[in-house]
Formats: structure tokens, sequence, C-alpha cells
């Protein structure tokens, strides 16, 4: 057994002890997304700091615990709240609670964010499909020695979200009549926000949101086998030309008015699989 496969094992079994429920599927909920944690039934809360591996959740609107339990008929295991390379950690802690997931059983992983947004048709508090992703955040998980129990060396990002739970996705969100984008994610390391020259050409580039997570998780996922639906929520407006100050409580704020759309979308998407 590889080294990184140890260690995802060792949290597998610190969680087991707490709650035996293999997950079926996986969840990271972004800044002041938490509202679909206390969807779950039947949970049990544990926080990062009782896992071995887990880092500290330092972020704004990030809790810092896992939650264990049933959610549309499914279990579930949610991140309610994630790490980020811009806390000065490195990109395979940053991903290591994906990895321990995957051991622990879950098979899909669905990931949501807060993100600037940078298509001039979409609006502060609008949900958008992550169909493809574009990585500028100059770290990759993957760097270093592979651990072939987890996956294979080169894996394939052709389809990083997978298709069949986009449409999914699509359909859920007409019938529930949830207004829902489908776009390309950007991701850079942050913390600061962009500047005017930077939005113009991460938006030349073809990218419709930007953020500063999620890329890294995805990776690992795909690595480890894992089907991937990504959800992004767009707090601000992100137009060159009328840009204003950036407010952090306002993003906050934004996202936690859309959290109760996402969480309706994603607890019926989770009921259809």
């Amino acid at each position: 057994m590889g080294e990184l496969h140890e260690r995802a094992r060792q949290g597998a079994e610190a969680i087991k002890r707490r709650r035996d429920l293999e997950p079926q599927v996986a969840l990271i909920l972004g800044t002041g997304l938490n509202t679909l944690a206390r969807e779950i039934q039947q949970p049990t809360v544990i926080p990062y700091s009782e896992i071995p591996g887990f880092l500290a959740a330092t972020a704004e609107g990030h809790k810092g615990e896992l939650v264990l339990g049933t959610l549309g008929g499914k279990r579930v295991a949610a991140m309610a709240g994630r790490f980020h390379c811009y806390e000065g950690y490195a990109a395979r802690d940053v991903v290591f609670p994906v990895q321990v997931l995957r051991v622990l059983g879950a098979r899909t992983l669905i990931v949501s964010n807060a993100c600037g947004g940078m298509n001039p048709l979409y609006r502060a508090g609008d949900l958008m499909l992550m169909d493809d992703h574009i990585n500028l955040m100059g770290v990759n998980p993957l760097v270093g020695v592979n651990d072939s129990e987890l996956g294979p060396r080169f894996p394939d990002l052709s389809a990083p979200y997978e298709p069949g739970l986009l449409d999914l996705a699509e359909r859920v969100a007409l019938r529930l009549g949830v207004k829902l984008h489908r776009g390309v994610y950007v991701g850079v390391l942050g913390p600061n926000l962009e500047t005017r020259a930077e939005y113009r050409m991460l938006r030349a580039m073809g990218a419709d949101v930007v953020g500063m997570s999620t890329v890294p998780e995805v990776l690992a996922a795909v690595h480890c086998g894992m089907r991937v639906l990504g959800v992004s929520c767009v707090t601000d407006c992100c137009l060159p030309d009328a840009l204003k100050p950036a407010d952090v409580a306002e993003i906050i704020r934004v996202a936690e008015e859309a959290a109760p759309r996402l969480t309706k979308l994603i607890a019926h998407v989770i009921a259809e699989l």
C-alpha cells in the first residue's frame, strides 16, 4: 500500500470510529454555503481537528466540520468548509480530505464554491454548473510521487465534470424552476481579488467565473476515479469597466441568500442519482 493511500486509510478509520457509514456521495461546501449541511438527516458532526491529516479551515464562512448522514435517501459525507492554498497549505494537503472520502467509499463528489462572475450575462446570486475549468493556480496536487493505489500517474481530464451529472442537474433545475448557467471556472491562487486587466485576460481566455478553490479537489477526485459535479455561486460581478471594490461581508451575504436554491438543487440531484 502506498504512503498516500495509507494516510487516507488512517483518516477514514478515524471517521469510522465516530460513525461507521460508507458514503455514496461526498460534498464540499464553499463560502457561505453551509445550509446544505443542516439538511442532512441523522447527522454525525466531526470537527476537522479530530480527523488525522485534516487541516484547520481559516477562511471566513467555513465551519471546519465533516457531517455524516443521509440526504435524498443517499448516504452522504459533507465537508462544511474547505482548505485553500492561499491559507498557506500545500496542494496535496488541501485535497487530502477528498482522498479520505474516496477511501471511505464515496464514488461521487459534488463540489460548490463562491466565485466572481465575469460573464456579462451573469448576476450576483446566480448559480453556474461547472462544465470545465482552467487551472491558473500555479499548483497541482498530483505533482510528486504517484500513489497507484489512489489513481494513475497521468489521469485523463477530457471530461472532469461528469456529463451525465451535468445533464441530470440541468433537468432537475428546469423542473424546480432554478436558474442555472453552464460555463467555465478558472481557478487562481488568491487571496487578492483580480485587477481589471486580469479580469479582461481571464474572460478572453474563455472563463465565465473566477475563484480560489475547487480545481485541486477536482483533480484529486478525477485521479482517484470519482464522478464530479461542480456548482458555482456567483457572489459578485467582475466586469472590468464597471468594477467596484470587493466587500467580503457582501460576498458572504449573497452566498447565504443563494444557499437555499443551491441546497434544493443538490438535494434533488442526490435523490435522483
